[in-house]
């Protein structure tokens, strides 16, 4: 019987996350990967910027053509910097085409709030509010009926699905949130991570102090999620490895609760989610369980002299904290399991 195939377009294949994109929908049975794309000096087969593709795709990545791109797609995938989806989405959008953006352009739902951490007006406010923001664990409903999606932020997306237990029975206290995220080199992108390399050998520091441009999306998320404001103190650290994200989240508590009860009450929370694992009692999350997956783990500690609780969680930076996540909406948008091509 004939399948009918999903058309989809990766626009901006170069980078990290389209490179990852790439590698997660040549494995996926319900898709044809119709076009590659990317700012680029001259039109190059995609097996040979990245030779693993090799026999697998060689489609010829170029300099996007819309004109030839948005009628023979059915999805696009911008894999974009920031301050550039929101000129190409549109593109697609007008003729009907479904968009997931993995750039932050779509996350905010106040232009003046992206200008002011991005440093740019917005070119399309129109489509802000038609824009669902991809973290299936809370807007899965939403996704369904999506044409636009805001992938979620790396560092938002493991701090986040930290965060959601505790307030979703209000047991934290909403003005003290702490939350100290580690990650790779990768997270700078391609070209960054090649002049970071010889700065942070032998090294871990601090950067973007309480100024992290991922945290507004961080509060506006968890404050829709709350019905309350809450606005995270937020410190990124990069460290000497390549990819991951290990992310430590500190709660004062309203009232004092159990390690067994803080336990069940997020693996009551996450269930039924095929990405987050709630790891068991003594158990913390590491990096190396979850690179290369989909997969956020949990773990936490409960001190209940202090009325505290230390969540940590762990993601891939490049899988669920991008690509992963993007192609796990993909599914959720079209009906497919939700974990095609990503187990």
């Amino acid at each position: 019987m004939f399948i009918k195939m999903l058309k989809v377009a990766v626009v901006g294949a170069t980078g990290y996350a389209g490179e990852e994109l790439l590698k997660i929908l040549i494995k996926h049975p319900q898709v044809e990967i119709c076009s590659v794309s990317a700012k680029i000096d001259k039109p190059r087969k995609i097996s040979e910027i990245f030779p693993e593709f090799a026999g697998k795709l060689d489609l010829v990545c170029q300099e996007p053509d819309f004109a030839q791109i948005v009628p023979n797609c059915d999805l696009a995938f911008l894999a974009l910097p920031h301050r550039v989806s929101m000129e190409i989405a549109p593109e697609f959008l007008k003729q009907g085409k479904k968009v997931i953006d993995l750039s932050a352009d779509y996350r905010l739902k106040e232009p003046l709030v992206y200008e002011q951490w991005y440093g740019l007006g917005h070119k399309d406010p129109g489509h802000l509010s038609q824009a669902v923001y991809g973290l299936p664990e809370v807007y899965r409903e939403k996704i369904k009926q999506a044409k636009l999606i805001a992938n979620p932020g790396c560092y938002p997306t493991g701090i986040m699905l930290g965060c959601f237990p505790l307030l979703a029975q209000g047991l934290a206290e909403n003005n003290s949130i702490i939350a100290d995220a580690k990650t790779g080199l990768s997270g700078a992108g391609r070209e960054k991570e090649a002049e970071l390399i010889p700065q942070m050998q032998d090294n871990f520091r601090a950067y973007k102090v309480d100024a992290h441009q991922h945290s507004p999306e961080i509060n506006q998320e968890l404050s829709i999620f709350a019905n309350a404001k809450i606005e995270v103190t937020f410190t990124p650290y990069l460290i000497p490895i390549k990819r991951g994200i290990l992310s430590t989240m500190y709660f004062q508590l309203k009232k004092t609760i159990s390690q067994k009860e803080a336990e069940e009450l997020h693996q009551d929370f996450y269930q039924d989610e095929p990405y987050v694992k709630v790891l068991p009692q003594g158990e913390f999350p590491q990096l190396k369980a979850v690179t290369e997956t989909n997969f956020c783990h949990i773990g936490m500690k409960i001190n209940t002299q202090k009325k505290l609780a230390i969540v940590i969680s762990a993601i891939d930076n490049l899988v669920k904290g991008a690509s992963g996540q993007a192609v796990q909406n993909m599914n959720i948008i079209y009906g497919f399991k939700e974990t095609e091509g990503l187990l």
